[in-house]
């Protein structure tokens, strides 16, 4: 059983990947929205997300549902604990999704102002967010003998998880401002190029910061494969740079999500074998051994799993290749 619970650990982590690469460029061009000039050019940052953002969240509903059925203590203490912050998170993503529909339904300059900054909170919020609640996994949890968060929503804000939000909002950014470069042309995306520079250069500020922190403070067993992991995330984040300054943004955009792949591969190896590790008593932690689901369970899913991973991996591709290119506006634009 042991095998199948680790099977489930990574490939919960793979779908957690996956949702940061794909929505994580529409979080970051969500981020950059409001300083576009013109209303043209926020149009075409919005048809470069419309027909896809919807499909890139399946990720993140697809990696929460496996938590659930795979790991039912570990949904049951995170959801919990973060309920206030998932609220927020959902709320931001809610008015993200209307804006990108509703902007364009009324020709009036105050009314796309509104859903405008409703695209542009929408798309920060859960940026910063989801890496608070990644530094708070990490740093260990206040739990209870059954397993459950005690810890106030306060606790939740502290020094180290509030700088791995920022260092994910940076990592989203420069993956956002690279995805602007690849879908828009002229002065949009000279600005957008302009972009990728400002957020790679606090990217990997707080990179160094966050990942020094978490090997020197947070390590529960061997650092070597965080150590390898955090470095060849390294790699690919200075990679970004020089792809970038030769104009092969192609290339560059590649670079940023193979740093996510490293720096989520870092994040599991600083787990394994906890999911949520207990801050008080580390005897408490919720781990992928003692807080699985059944072997027939486990065996039912994963048997689904491959069976519908490759459905949407292939649709996810195929969306991919229809709207590749730059975007061109017309008369059915957002």
């Amino acid at each position: 059983m042991s095998t199948l619970q680790v099977i489930w650990f990574l490939l919960i982590g793979i779908l957690l990947t996956g949702y940061a690469i794909l929505d994580g460029f529409d979080l970051g061009l969500g981020a950059w929205h409001l300083f576009a000039k013109k209303n043209e050019h926020r149009r075409v940052l919005l048809n470069a997300v419309g027909p896809v953002w919807d499909g890139n969240e399946v990720w993140l509903l697809t990696g929460g549902g496996a938590i659930f059925a795979a790991f039912p203590p570990v949904y049951a203490s995170v959801f919990s604990g973060f309920y206030l912050a998932l609220i927020l998170v959902l709320l931001g993503l809610i008015f993200r999704a209307v804006s990108i529909e509703f902007r364009h339904q009324v020709d009036d300059d105050r009314w796309r102002r509104l859903w405008d900054l409703a695209f542009s909170l929408g798309s920060l919020l859960p940026a910063l967010l989801f890496g608070v609640a990644l530094g708070n996994v990490v740093r260990g949890l206040q739990l209870d003998a059954a397993g459950n968060y005690v810890g106030g929503f306060l606790a939740l804000l502290n020094p180290y998880a509030l700088l791995v939000g920022l260092t994910g909002l940076a990592m989203f950014a420069t993956h956002g401002a690279l995805f602007a470069v690849l879908k828009s042309e002229g002065e949009l995306q000279q600005q957008a190029r302009g972009w990728v520079g400002q957020a790679w250069l606090a990217y990997l500020v707080l990179f160094l910061a966050s990942t020094g922190w978490s090997l020197a403070a947070f390590q529960r067993g061997s650092p070597v494969l965080p150590a390898i992991a955090s470095a060849l995330a390294l790699a690919a984040i200075v990679g970004i740079k020089l792809f970038a300054g030769r104009s092969a943004h192609g290339k560059a955009f590649l670079s940023s999500a193979l740093a996510m792949v490293g720096i989520f591969g870092a994040v599991g190896a600083t787990l394994f074998p906890d999911m949520v590790p207990a801050a008080n008593d580390p005897a408490l932690s919720l781990t992928v051994y003692n807080s699985s689901s059944s072997q027939n369970t486990l065996t039912v899913m994963l048997i689904l799993a491959l069976v519908g991973m490759p459905i949407v991996l292939g649709y996810t591709i195929w969306i991919y290749r229809l709207f590749r290119g730059k975007v061109v506006l017309g008369e059915e634009s957002y």
